[in-house]
């Protein structure tokens, strides 16, 4: 099926800043919990089970969250298709600060490895599936690929939208005039994190661990 958009919808700008907006979508479907890691940190995940023998996964984007639109209509659809939903938070984007200095970066798979597992603890799955949107598809493919020689053999396959494969000229695209809006918008969102967190602290973390 090739995707057709509607005529008002033909800019890529518009398609990108609508739905962010205007798209509304309900929550009410997950079940939120906390799980510790090896680290003594924790992560907050977002839960929809009916006891399906199949799960998916989904890893949200830069500076998003797991009740994001994009990451609520993909668990509806998932949900209407017969399958369990794990959608989980990275450090520090679950509103709540977290204990460590280390916040996230692209780089890491550690926490997506810890969430697989946990899931596996929880639920006997027989199949999951990884979905991963921006940087979150950034930690699912260095999944696949670095940790190849770990993979559950319960994962039978993953879906990525707009990775930021090359994180420099990702960066440097971002900082062009005709993206001033993302830009804005991701310096509101990492400065809301700031203040929700002790300032020197997070940026000590930022240092040592930086998001691109």
């Amino acid at each position: 099926m090739n995707y057709q958009a509607k005529w008002w919808l033909k800019n890529g700008h518009i398609q990108s800043i609508y739905p962010s907006i205007f798209r509304s979508m309900d929550d009410s479907f997950f079940t939120p919990e906390r799980i510790s890691t090896p680290d003594d940190d924790f992560l907050d995940l977002d839960w929809n089970q009916s006891n399906k023998h199949r799960l998916i996964i989904l890893t949200h984007g830069l500076e998003g969250h797991s009740r994001r639109p994009y990451m609520l209509g993909m668990a509806k659809v998932a949900i209407e298709h017969d399958w369990d939903v794990l959608a989980w938070n990275f450090r520090s984007c679950s509103g709540e600060p977290n204990r460590l200095l280390s916040s996230y970066h692209s780089g890491s798979t550690k926490d997506l490895r810890t969430v697989i597992h946990h899931a596996l603890e929880k639920n006997k799955y027989q199949e999951i599936a990884l979905v991963g949107f921006s940087i979150g598809g950034n930690k699912t493919l260095l999944h696949l690929g670095r940790d190849r020689t770990k993979l559950a053999k319960e994962i039978i396959g993953a879906v990525t939208f707009s990775v930021p494969c090359d994180l420099s000229s990702s960066a440097t695209q971002l900082a062009k005039f005709k993206n001033k809006l993302y830009m804005h918008n991701f310096l509101q969102s990492l400065k809301s994190v700031l203040e929700l967190q002790n300032k020197s602290t997070i940026l000590e973390g930022l240092l040592y661990h930086p998001i691109f």
